[in-house]
């Protein structure tokens, strides 16, 4: 399992990289096969003082699917990287525990996978209050090529309400989105 820290507006220093290292290499233990893991800790300056940081895990397993959590708190790394921790837990034991509607597995854990893994202690549910302003980003995303109802299953599992995907079956790029209402709805390019 490979392990990547990165700052972004914030110093990396040897001691919080060991520290995310040590908290980071026991995700092992409860999801046997992931490929690797990335946090990414951040600073934000805010108008009322004191700065919010915030650490997001990214976990790729071996079979393809991508675990995520962000967490923020004000001041402390250290407690939006054990708050994060903790929210990967709760992604975890989902992960754990999906099956998809025609009896394919495949992103839930296998039964060796189940049996070598360690239980996940409970953990309260915890809220997100942060100011949120507008920020532009660019990202590049790589997508898999997968079915609808893959693309769904991979949504689910990272907790968005949209997911970008190659659907094998129209051979073009496609967006499965969570309708307001009940559902999915799936946006597929047309060109005039």
């Amino acid at each position: 399992m490979e392990i990547q820290v990165r700052g972004d507006n914030l110093k990396i220093t040897e001691a919080l990289e060991d520290f995310a290292r040590k908290k980071l290499a026991r995700l092992d233990r409860y999801l046997p096969n992931i490929q690797d893991v990335r946090v990414d800790f951040a600073r934000q300056h805010t108008r009322r003082g004191e700065d919010v940081m915030s650490a997001q895990i990214t976990i790729r397993h071996r079979r393809g699917a991508i675990l995520r959590a962000e967490e923020s708190t004000a001041g402390d790394v250290e407690a939006a990287l054990n708050l994060a921790i903790e929210k990967i837990h709760r992604q975890i034991e989902r992960f754990k525990g999906k099956r998809s509607r025609k009896g394919k597995t495949r992103f839930s854990a296998t039964v060796e996978e189940l049996n070598a893994a360690e239980a996940i202690p409970d953990v309260a549910t915890l809220e997100d209050e942060e100011d949120a302003e507008p920020v532009i980003r660019y990202k590049e995303v790589f997508v898999s090529a997968m079915t609808e109802d893959e693309a769904i299953e991979q949504m689910e599992l990272l907790g968005h309400t949209f997911f970008l995907y190659f659907n094998d079956q129209t051979n073009s790029v496609n967006v499965v989105y969570k309708r307001r209402t009940s559902g999915y709805g799936i946006l597929i390019p047309k060109t005039e």
